[in-house]
């Protein structure tokens, strides 16, 4: 089967992968001479579960930075996308993750190397978190040679080191995350993996086959609900007859998180990996979020749902201003220092968004590169459409 992998392949095995540096504004901290560090009260709601993650979470000036920035860089690489969408430089569909930050800082804070992710079309601050950069993101919109696909997945279909990328098919991701987190068990890495979905894609019946698989093989894997309120345009109580997604895995244990706080994620996070890994089977976690956006660009957003329902949200629960009044009121970090760290973001999405609008597309050349991991075909030749003139299969380095 090797050798007919498909581009995925490739992407999966070559992506070069840098560990997310701590942010360069962490060296201000003794000249604002924050507090080192601050405790945090966090709920939860449990489902057939005896211990639950700590009540009580710490919380560091170098945490408090590193994950505010992470949330901020994730809100201005979507705002980006929506401008380039918007100018009509980015074509087809493309769903924003503005309002649902905390998610997936939070996990990625807690998640180790050996640990893998798969989530919906939703996906772009994720492929940020599991290593790519800004530029590889916004130019994959675009369909530009510099996009972690070179351009050929577009919104739906970025890839890297243990990240299973983005899905189109609703729900479709659960079963592949599940057979993700058999190959951990198999080879004995001792990863987990994390298979994200929607409230929407919570009704899906191959949730379901999913989870009653996991748990037949006790498989490290955790079915996480990203709860956002809104399947397309229906909202999570006129969809679901039992909208506590938690408690929906049955014979499988469950954990509600408030997903507009990114420390509650993170400590939810570690929970998991913590259970998963000490060999009682897989875990459904509720991250309770929200959307701005309409479902793509395509929806407004506001024929469901009213202006002032989206207005409260950003006011009163939004994830980044939320956390910015925590960390602040705790010391731990100054008005400064976010400014400073403000403008240090905006410069370095400004600076990708520009060289992503002026790179160009990849050539004619590059149509049957990557069909296979190892091209097995006398004189890398591919059948293509025309048996009569076979395309040349070539590999790009990405």
């Amino acid at each position: 089967m090797s050798q007919i992998f498909p581009t995925v392949a490739k992407l999966l095995g070559g992506y070069n992968v840098t560990k997310l540096a701590a942010p360069a504004a962490t060296a201000s901290r003794a000249k604002y001479s924050t507090k080192n560090e601050a405790t945090f009260e966090i709920k939860y709601k449990l489902h057939r579960l005896e211990n639950s993650p700590s009540s009580k979470a710490t919380l560091t000036s170098e945490d408090a930075i590193r994950l505010y920035e992470q949330m901020t860089i994730l809100r201005r690489l979507e705002t980006a996308a929506s401008n380039m969408y918007k100018e009509k430089i980015i074509r087809g569909f493309c769903h924003l993750y503005s309002g649902q930050e905390a998610v997936a800082v939070g996990m990625r804070a807690a998640m180790r190397d050996v640990d893998s992710v798969i989530t919906a079309y939703r996906c772009h601050g994720w492929t940020y978190l599991m290593g790519g950069t800004v530029l590889s993101i916004l130019a994959e919109l675009a369909g530009r040679r510099s996009g972690c696909s070179r351009g050929k997945g577009g919104s739906m279909h970025l890839y890297g080191r243990n990240f299973y990328g983005g899905n189109g098919i609703v729900g479709a991701q659960v079963p592949l995350g599940a057979g993700v987190a058999f190959a951990h068990k198999y080879t004995g890495d001792g990863g987990v993996n994390f298979a994200l979905y929607g409230d929407g894609a919570a009704n899906q019946g191959q949730i379901f086959e999913a989870m009653n698989m996991a748990k037949l093989m006790d498989l490290p894997c955790v079915f996480v609900c990203e709860n956002n309120g809104y399947g397309m345009g229906t909202s999570a109580d006129r969809a679901a007859a039992s909208p506590h997604y938690y408690t929906r895995g049955d014979y499988v244990p469950g954990i509600w998180v408030d997903g507009m706080d990114v420390v509650a994620t993170r400590e939810a996070t570690r929970f998991a990996i913590d259970y998963c890994t000490s060999g009682k089977g897989p875990l459904v976690m509720e991250m309770e979020t929200y959307r701005y956006s309409g479902h793509s660009m395509s929806d407004p957003g506001t024929s469901y749902r009213t202006r002032e329902e989206i207005q409260e949200v950003r006011q009163t629960r939004d994830p980044i201003t939320s956390f910015k009044d925590k960390i602040l009121t705790a010391g731990l970090v100054t008005a400064d220092q976010l400014k400073e760290l403000d403008t240090k973001v905006r410069k370095e999405v400004d600076v990708a968004n520009s060289a992503a609008k002026s790179d160009s597309e990849i050539g004619l050349e590059e149509l049957a590169a990557d069909i296979y991991k190892e091209c097995l075909e006398p004189d890398n030749l591919i059948r293509g459409t025309n048996p009569d003139t076979p395309l040349q299969h070539i590999s790009v380095a990405n």
